[in-house]
């Protein structure tokens, strides 16, 4: 075996002065660079020119493995393919576009009540989310009256942006939720949003500062469970489908060649 040496570690600690001396002083770099040296030199002594080696002698061991079982025990999956890549089951991608679609018109709902109850104009948190593409000096010109209009242009974008980012993370949704087999709604309707709602709200005052003024996050968190409850649902609701991550290419294809596709029985037409 290897003889044990404490050079490895010698050599670890002064590369961390050498890096350590860039924060605090020139003297914890120049230690640092010598203990790297020391321990460089001692290291490649252990090896070069004939390594070091210590003896350790052998215990024979007798054991025979022996057991009173006459066959042996077969995972059912195992019959099916060698080895299985969970999840085996999984939710089709139109799962994940439905769940998108009625959490979007959730949170829509939840969103444009809040305008109505805070601001008093639907129009307000439509337009308060197509101004996230604003700088932070156009956000600061936002006005009350401005947020309370109707703006067209504004309407289709914030239409767009929300129905964009509904679908994607709905498909989010039906590729993650069979990964948990326990309580998925807990996972995909109250951490998730929470923990997103959370990320935001720490990174809006470096993104857009005057943006997150306007911000309600009290509602603004209240949406976001609202659309993961609601797409969760819906996409736990839908009929999973078997995975194919195991099978062969040709057969994902469905191109039909021998050795791949069932004989056919008697009177059957290919």
């Amino acid at each position: 075996m290897p003889a044990p040496t404490a050079w490895p570690i010698t050599l670890a600690f002064g590369a961390t002065l050498v890096f350590a001396g860039l924060l605090t002083s020139v003297s914890v770099t120049v230690l640092g660079a010598i203990l790297f040296i020391c321990a460089a030199v001692g290291w490649f002594r252990e090896v070069f020119p004939h390594e070091h080696e210590e003896l350790v002698p052998i215990i024979h061991d007798d054991f025979v493995p022996t057991t009173s079982r006459h066959l042996v025990e077969r995972v059912p999956l195992a019959e099916e393919q060698a080895r299985a890549w969970l999840p085996v089951e999984t939710y089709p991608i139109s799962a994940g576009v439905k769940g998108g679609l009625a959490g979007g018109i959730a949170m829509a709902i939840l969103a444009c009540t809040y305008g109505v109850l805070s601001a008093h104009s639907i129009w307000y948190p439509i337009n308060l989310l197509s101004a996230v593409v604003y700088s932070s000096q156009e956000a600061s010109a936002l006005t009350p009256a401005w947020l309370n209009a109707f703006h067209p242009g504004m309407f289709f974008f914030a239409c767009l942006l929300h129905l964009t980012g509904c679908i994607l993370v709905g498909l989010l949704y039906g590729a993650m939720l069979p990964m948990f087999s326990r309580h998925p709604i807990v996972l995909g309707g109250l951490i998730g949003p929470v923990m997103w709602s959370g990320l935001l709200y720490s990174t809006i005052d470096l993104l857009n500062p005057v943006l997150g003024t306007h911000i309600r996050w009290g509602w603004f968190m209240a949406s976001q469970v609202a659309f993961g409850l609601v797409a969760g649902l819906v996409v736990v609701r839908q009929t999973r489908v078997r995975t194919h991550e195991n099978m062969p290419f040709a057969l994902r294809a469905g191109i039909e060649a021998p050795g791949m596709i069932l004989p056919k029985s008697d009177g059957e037409k290919r």
